[in-house]
């Protein structure tokens, strides 16, 4: 098998792992058995498990983000609209990707990590910022700053989303009006 193809093998059967037993289990070795192939080849795709879990933290940050940019492409060019979206593609990686939260929290504590995931969630707001800058009468700088507060906003809905205690469709619509509250928009709904 091509080196590229066993990667995202071995990148299915770990988000599998997770999905079914949490990230405790989730060693290169248990990888390897799980996988059906030997413990060398894990260890040259991954290296350690922080590495192998931080892959698996891309991978779903990368699904996360294409799907938002999509949702987005897509949909009707107003401040409502693009935030209704953006909230939905947010909370829709809450709900269709339980592992995310698992592997960043066994990720919690490992500074290089935590660089790394810094300047994910920096890019994360940097796009949030030029997607809604057409539409905001903000500057850029003070759109940024915003966009962190709604993205923080974002990370507790999401934790009451998980708890139970709201739906999917409360998370998004509070977000929504958050992102459109928050940008300066109200003369160009």
């Amino acid at each position: 098998m091509p080196k590229a193809a066993r990667r995202e093998q071995l990148l299915d059967t770990a988000l599998a792992m997770v999905r079914d037993h949490g990230t405790d289990g989730l060693t290169l070795v248990t990888l390897a058995e799980a996988a059906g192939v030997s413990r060398p080849i894990v260890y040259d795709h991954f290296g350690t498990r922080p590495d192998l879990l931080l892959a698996l933290y891309r991978r779903l940050d990368e699904r996360h983000r294409l799907a938002a940019e999509q949702a987005v492409r897509a949909a009707a060019p107003t401040a409502t609209e693009i935030a209704h979206v953006m909230s939905a593609a947010y909370f829709a990686c809450a709900t269709d990707m339980p592992e995310f939260d698992a592997i960043s929290a066994a990720l919690k504590g490992n500074p290089e990590v935590l660089a790394i995931q810094q300047r994910m969630l920096d890019s994360y707001r940097d796009w949030m910022a030029a997607t809604l800058l057409p539409f905001s009468d903000l500057g850029a700088a003070a759109l940024r700053l915003r966009c962190v507060a709604v993205l923080g906003a974002a990370e507790t809905l999401g934790a009451e989303l998980n708890r139970g205690t709201i739906d999917a469709g409360e998370a998004v619509e509070a977000l929504a009006d958050l992102i459109v509250g928050s940008i300066g928009a109200e003369r160009r709904r």
